[in-house]
C-alpha cells in the first residue's frame, strides 16, 4: 500500500553548467574567480550549503596574502571587513601557573601577514566571484555526487527541503534539483561529506597514510579597547595539554576591541576521557589570559575539524569529472597554522589547469604535487607526526625538521584518529591540574548558543549512528562513551529511561564541527548534510 504522505518520485529539474563547485570557501571562491579570469565564457556556479556565504566558515585566520595579492592584485583597496596587519608576534610554553616564552618559530613568524575573519573575507569574494558571473547560490547542500553509466562524476543533487524526520512530505516539500557539470570541484572543507564518499568510490587513498585531523575551537570576544595590541599574535603549546596529547592556542588581536581565542586538538589524542571543547575553556582560565577577558563579552564562538595529515595522507586529487582542491585535499601547512594560502593557491591552480586542458581534470595530480603547494607541505611532513612520540621528543624532532628544511631522508607515518583512542581499562589519565572556572560560556550548550546554530527540529538527522547497540553494549564499557565528550555542542547523550540505557542525538545542536565522523572508534557515525541553510550562523570567525 502507498504511504498517502509520501509524494511519488518525479523527474528533477536540471540546472546544466560547464563546471560546479561545492563549498564557498576560500578555495572553491578563489578557483571560480581564476577560471572566469582566465575564460569569461565558461559557466561557472558555486554552492554552498551555509544560510549566507561564510555562514559556516570558521578558522584562525591569518594568513599569507602572496597567492590573493596573485588573484586580486588591487584587493587591498577595498579590504575584507576584518583585516588588521600582524605586527606582533609571540610564542609561549605554559605551565598550569605561568610559562616561558621561546623564540618564534620561522614558519610562524607572521611579518607581512593579516589577520582576518576567514567567514568575513569569504562573504567579501562571493560578490567579486558574480561580478565575473559566477553563480553562487547559498543554501543549496549537495546531498549526493550524479554519476554516468562508467562512474564518472557529472554534478551533484542538492538535498530535498521539507522532509519531516519520519520520512513524510512536509506542507513546504520542494525537491532538489540536479546541477551537471562536465566537471564538478570539491571545495567542501575538511572531511567533506562528498569528498569522504568519493575517496572511498575512486580508492583516492590507496597510496596515501590515513588522513589525519585536530578540533579547533573559537570565540570572538570584545573586551575593553586598551586591552589590545590590534595585529599581536600570540600563540602557545603546553597546558591545558598533557605531554602526550596534541595541542596549542591563538590569541589575535583584532581592531575595536574584539580579541579572536582559540585552542587547537589533535583528534589523535589518546585518552578515552579527554574534553578538547573542555581545555579550550580551561586555556582561557590561564593566569596570563583570564585577565584579558575578564569583563568582556562573547560576539561568537564555534567549532570546526582542520585537517592535518600533511604531504604524506595526500590522497589523488583528480578522478573522472572531478577534483579536490584546499583543505578537502588536505593542504593545511600545520606548523605555521595557516591554510588558506594554500586553499587560494590550489583553485587558482586547478583553475589554470582546466583552462588549459578542455575542462578535463586529468592531470591535475601530477601538477598540484610538482607545485609549491606540495612543496610547501612535503617541507613539514615529519613535525607534527613527530609529537607522537611525546613533547619533547615532538619539539626536538621539529627544530631538526626545521632547520635541515625537511630533508631527512624519512617520513614518518600517520595512522587514523579513530584507532589512537585507547580503552579505559588500558589508560591511565594523567592529572590534568584543571581548573574552577567562572567565564562564559558555562557549558556547550551555551556555547552553541553563541553559534547561532539552526536546524529544524522535524528533519531527518542528520548524524547517523549505524548501529547504536555497539554505543549501549559495547562502547560505554570499552571507551566510556566518548561521543558524549568529544563533541563541542553536546549533540551525543547517553540517556537512562523506562526503557533502559540509549543513545539521544540531540542534532539541533550539531554546528558542523565533523569530529564525530572522525574520532568515534567504532567507525559507525557518518555526518551528511542537513536541510540546505541549516547549522551555524558564524559572525566573524
Amino acid at each position: 500500500m502507498n504511504d498517502p504522505t509520501q509524494a511519488p518520485e518525479t523527474e528533477r529539474d536540471v540546472m546544466e553548467y560547464d563546471v560546479i563547485t561545492v563549498g564557498a570557501g576560500p578555495a572553491g571562491l578563489a578557483f571560480a574567480i581564476r577560471l572566469k579570469q582566465l575564460d569569461p565564457e565558461i559557466n561557472v556556479c558555486v554552492i554552498e550549503k551555509g544560510a549566507t556565504v561564510g555562514a559556516h566558515i570558521l578558522s584562525g585566520a591569518v594568513i599569507e596574502t602572496g597567492p590573493l595579492d596573485e588573484l586580486l592584485p588591487g584587493w587591498r583597496d577595498n579590504p575584507p571587513p576584518v583585516c588588521v596587519d600582524a605586527k606582533e608576534d609571540e610564542f609561549w610554553l605554559l605551565s598550569k601557573d605561568g610559562g616561558r616564552k621561546l623564540p618564534v618559530p620561522p614558519g610562524m613568524n607572521n611579518h607581512g601577514n593579516v589577520i582576518v575573519s576567514l567567514g568575513a573575507m569569504c562573504a567579501w569574494l562571493a560578490p567579486q566571484a558574480e561580478a565575473l558571473g559566477v553563480d553562487v547560490f547559498p543554501g543549496f547542500a549537495a546531498a549526493e555526487t550524479l554519476h554516468d553509466e562508467d562512474g564518472a562524476v557529472t554534478g551533484v543533487r542538492i538535498g530535498d527541503m521539507g522532509v519531516a524526520k519520519d520520512g513524510s512530505h512536509k506542507p513546504g516539500y520542494t525537491q532538489g534539483i540536479d546541477i551537471k557539470a562536465k566537471v564538478t570541484v570539491l571545495a567542501e572543507g575538511a572531511r567533506g561529506h562528498l569528498t569522504k564518499r568519493l575517496v572511498k568510490r575512486f580508492a583516492l587513498d590507496a597510496e596515501s597514510d590515513p588522513q589525519g585531523y585536530s578540533i579547533g575551537i573559537k570565540e570572538l570576544w570584545q573586551v575593553p579597547e586598551e586591552r589590545t595590541s590590534p595585529g599581536k599574535i600570540v600563540h602557545s603549546f603546553g597546558w591545558p595539554a598533557d605531554k602526550s596529547t596534541y595541542g596549542g592556542s591563538f590569541i589575535y588581536h583584532l581592531d575595536k576591541g574584539r580579541i579572536a581565542i582559540g585552542y587547537v586538538t589533535g583528534l589523535d589524542y589518546e585518552d578515552p576521557e579527554y574534553r578538547p571543547w573542555e581545555a579550550f575553556q580551561q586555556f582561557k582560565h590561564h593566569p596570563m589570559v583570564k585577565p584579558l577577558l575578564e569583563g568582556g563579552e562573547i560576539i561568537s564562538a564555534g567549532a570546526r575539524a582542520i585537517v592535518t595529515g600533511g604531504y604524506q595522507s595526500l590522497p589523488r586529487v583528480e578522478m573522472p569529472g572531478a577534483l579536490l582542491i584546499g583543505d578537502t585535499a588536505g593542504l593545511l601547512n600545520v606548523p605555521k597554522v595557516k591554510g588558506t594560502h594554500q586553499a587560494i593557491r590550489s583553485g587558482m591552480l586547478a583553475a589554470e589547469h582546466l583552462a588549459a586542458n578542455a575542462l578535463s581534470p586529468k592531470g591535475f595530480d601530477a601538477k598540484l604535487r610538482d607545485s609549491a603547494v606540495m612543496a610547501e607541505l612535503k617541507s613539514v611532513r615529519n613535525i607534527k607526526p613527530g609529537f607522537k612520540k611525546g613533547l619533547w621528543m615532538g619539539i626536538l624532532n621539529a627544530g631538526w625538521e626545521t632547520i635541515t628544511g625537511g630533508r631527512s631522508p624519512w617520513t614518518l607515518k600517520n595512522r587514523a584518529d579513530w584507532s589512537s583512542l585507547e580503552k579505559l581499562a588500558e589508560y591511565e589519565a594523567p592529572d590534568r591540574g584543571w581548573v574552577d572556572r567562572d567565564l562564559a560560556p558555562r557549558d556547550r550548550l551555551a556555547g552553541v548558543y553563541f553559534a547561532a546554530t539552526d536546524h529544524d527540529e522535524d528533519q531527518p538527522v542528520h548524524l547517523i549512528v549505524h548501529d547504536t547497540s555497539i554505543c549501549v553494549e559495547r562502547c560505554t564499557v570499552e571507551y566510556g562513551n566518548p561521543c558524549t565528550r568529544f563533541c563541542p555542542a553536546g549533540v551525543y547523550e547517553m540517556v537512562e529511561d523506562e526503557g533502559g540505557r540509549r543513545l539521544q542525538i540531540n542534532a539541533a545542536n550539531c554546528v558542523h564541527c565533523k569530529t564525530c565522523d572522525i574520532k568515534d572508534p567504532y567507525e559507525i557515525i557518518t555526518w551528511v548534510t542537513p536541510e540546505g541553510g541549516a547549522g551555524p550562523n558564524y559572525q566573524n570567525l
